[in-house]
């Protein structure tokens, strides 16, 4: 079975419970509803930067409440970088830059594993810089 295959097959099983726990126990969050807020928040941020295909195929491969989250925001014109994703979602959410980090990158561990390696680079080919750290990948500079 190709890893596409299997991404898939996992999350036809995973249900939004499943993910928060998920979130939860990545995130060493203190509480399920904590890591329900991280969850939302970082989709919906999401939400906001992506178009196309890539929004279309990344909600296909969530929890249904997860793809509602992502789809029901309206895409921005022009997409934040990485930093400004963090400080938009601190700001948004009243936490310091330093939690919205922490919850951008447990949130998109577990959306990694859901979306499969060639989802993402689909995905953070469409953002501008800053996303792959965020994801867990190393972001290597340009040469030249």
């Amino acid at each position: 079975m190709s890893a596409q295959r299997q991404a898939a097959a996992h999350v036809s099983a995973m249900t939004f419970d499943a993910m928060v726990e998920h979130v939860r126990y990545e995130g060493a969050y203190p509480t399920h509803d904590r890591a329900e807020q991280a969850v939302r928040e970082v989709l919906a941020g999401l939400g906001r930067q992506l178009i196309g295909n890539e929004r279309v195929a990344l909600a296909a491969r969530l929890p249904i409440e997860a793809a509602l989250e992502l789809t029901a925001q309206v895409p921005r014109t022009e997409p934040l970088t990485g930093f400004e994703f963090v400080s938009d979602l601190a700001g948004r959410t009243g936490g310091t830059p330093a939690t919205a980090r922490w919850d951008a990158g447990t949130v998109f561990a577990v959306l990694r594993r859901l979306a499969g390696e060639d989802l993402v680079s689909s995905v953070l080919a469409q953002l501008p810089s800053g996303y792959s750290l965020l994801f867990g990948r190393a972001e290597l500079a340009p040469t030249g």
